[in-house]
């Protein structure tokens, strides 16, 4: 009898042994899952929004931009404002069924405040419908991009089987990765971009444990992608012709030129969306009407440059093939950002990956011609500076120097602008950082009330909960009017600073709907071990 025990005792143990290393195979599992099914998301996204501009342009979002120039000045004028009545019907159910809190589409921002803030959760009914809004935004004309809500659709499927599967929360965490990883491995062919974007921008670290997970998910995501739309690359610039030793410093120059740009969309747009909330509040406009708004005024601009209308992938084309004057290509640079301002203030769906890159292109080019005009014979050709341009300016806007330089490559298929696209990323990104002091998504979040660039101990301080760490007690005496207390909804930060200024060593707790009735107590010392315990926690994540 003793020795069964002992065999079974022993037989325990090897199987509790083996237990982290299943676990472990089954993220990799749900990871290569969530890369099939990310992938087949965005492409039925891309096949979403082909469809709508099918509808409103006559022809798909590859080519929106002919297709507008083609059609009568009034049909492309109609088309973003049906286009937002018909958003601003769908942010109505949304709102009214509850499946978008707000009235607004969903994007990056969403996801990385689902990693720092909800433990990994994305509501399904909000996926589906920004991806809806979204795709009716990008496909009737506005300016913004694809990639964005695609990786909101990639996380929201990620979220779905966390949820089915019962993960912890570092492990859903790490599984929002993958689908992000997933979805921009699918939007752009590029899995080893798509791997750096989810460790660079949504997690925010490269720890060793998630690394694995996230690159299956996105190498999965993209043998789908190229099964079912081919192997090549976004686009195929001509050749560029010999780099010559100038041609370093003068992508130097023209990544200040985009920083400046980027760092003067940044401000207009937020600037913008500020404004355009308070216009509304004040005369009480419902933000029903804003898309058509917005649509009506896109419209106007994209009847004389139908560049600004869509994703504007067919206008890159163009600017790398040279297609575009000097003046032209500067009043592009202005109208699309004027025009990207505008989609994201009236609330269309989208992103700013692809705006970035537009712009960069113009200004690149722009860049280049005029080189070749001033030096000829001297520096490469424009397309060699419109290559540049993509990169350092959509770099700058969205804070993801690493992961941006290498989509440009992917891209692109172009290697031989590394140096020099290195450089000009750089410059762009540090002297947008310098003027705006955050980037597009962190913006968007500190609009909501966080600030993630405290880094994990900002994260923890503002996002952990009173009731999250506090000692319940059984309802007792009602508390004195003038009695200091803290409320079960306020963040450990808050918390902890109104003990220090109470110089307590505790305080009790009520609700914000009864603040004479105590609910519990948090003492200095039990909301200092949460944050210490947070903050381990989150450091064994980062580095492991």
């Amino acid at each position: 009898m003793t020795r069964n025990v002992a065999r079974i005792l022993i037989l325990l143990r090897k199987m509790r042994r083996r237990f982290p290393r299943i676990d472990v195979m089954r993220v990799w599992v749900v990871a290569i899952l969530i890369g099939i099914a990310a992938a087949y998301a965005v492409i039925g996204f891309r096949f979403a929004i082909d469809n709508v501009s099918l509808f409103a342009f006559g022809a798909t979002e590859a080519s929106m931009t002919s297709g507008a120039a083609s059609l009568s000045p009034w049909r492309a004028w109609v088309a973003p404002v049906l286009g937002g009545l018909v958003v601003s019907a769908m942010l109505y159910l949304a709102e009214r069924f509850n499946w978008l809190p707000g009235g607004r589409g969903q994007a990056v921002a969403d996801v990385i405040e689902a990693r720092a803030v909800s433990g990994g959760r994305i509501s399904l009914r909000a996926g589906l419908a920004a991806a809806a809004v979204s795709a009716v935004s990008l496909g009737a004309g506005g300016s913004a991009g694809r990639e964005g809500p695609a990786v909101h659709l990639g996380a929201t499927i990620s979220s779905l089987l966390n949820r089915k599967l019962g993960f912890d929360a570092k492990q859903r965490r790490a599984l929002l990765g993958c689908g992000a990883a997933a979805a921009v491995s699918a939007s752009f062919n590029a899995p080893i971009a798509g791997v750096l974007f989810a460790l660079e921008v949504i997690l925010g670290n490269y720890a060793l444990s998630v690394f694995g997970p996230i690159a299956a998910a996105s190498v999965s995501a993209a043998i789908v992608t190229r099964i079912h739309l081919g192997n090549f690359p976004a686009f195929a610039p001509p050749e560029y012709g010999a780099i010559s030793n100038i041609d370093v410093p003068l992508a130097a120059v023209l990544g200040i030129i985009c920083g400046l740009i980027s760092s003067g969309f940044l401000l207009s747009t937020e600037k913008m969306t500020v404004s355009v909330r308070e216009f509304a509040q004040k005369r009480n406009i419902s933000y029903l009407l804003l898309p058509p708004i917005g649509g009506f005024i896109i419209g106007a601009i994209g009847i004389f440059y139908p560049e600004v209308f869509g994703v504007g992938y067919e206008a890159v084309t163009k600017a790398l093939n040279g297609d575009y004057a000097i003046p032209l290509l500067v009043m592009l640079v202005v109208m699309k950002c004027a025009a990207t301002a505008i989609t994201l203030s009236c609330r269309f769906g989208g992103g700013v990956f692809s705006p970035g890159l537009v712009i960069g292109a113009f200004v690149g080019a722009a860049f280049g011609a005029a080189l070749g005009q001033l030096l000829p014979g001297v520096t490469a050709s424009p397309v060699y500076y419109a290559m540049i341009g993509m990169g350092a300016a959509s770099g700058a806007i969205l804070g993801a120097p690493i992961s941006t330089t290498l989509i440009v490559f992917e891209l692109t298929g172009e290697y031989g602008i590394t140096i020099s696209l290195m450089v000009a990323v750089a410059i762009a990104t540090l002297i947008t950082q310098y003027i705006c002091g955050r980037s597009f998504f962190h913006w968007q979040l500190s609009r909501r009330g966080y600030d993630l660039s405290e880094g994990p101990q900002g994260i923890i301080l503002k996002t952990t909960r009173v009731r999250d760490v506090m000692e319940a007690m059984p309802p007792g005496s009602p508390l004195a009017p003038d009695a200091d207390r803290l409320e079960t909804r306020q963040s450990l930060g808050d918390a902890l600073a109104r003990l220090n200024d109470a110089e307590e060593h505790g305080l009790p707790v009520v609700n914000a709907e009864n603040r004479d009735q105590i609910v519990g107590y948090l003492s200095r010392v039990k909301a200092l071990a949460a944050y210490n315990k947070a903050l381990i926690e989150d450091n064994i994540e980062h580095h492991t």
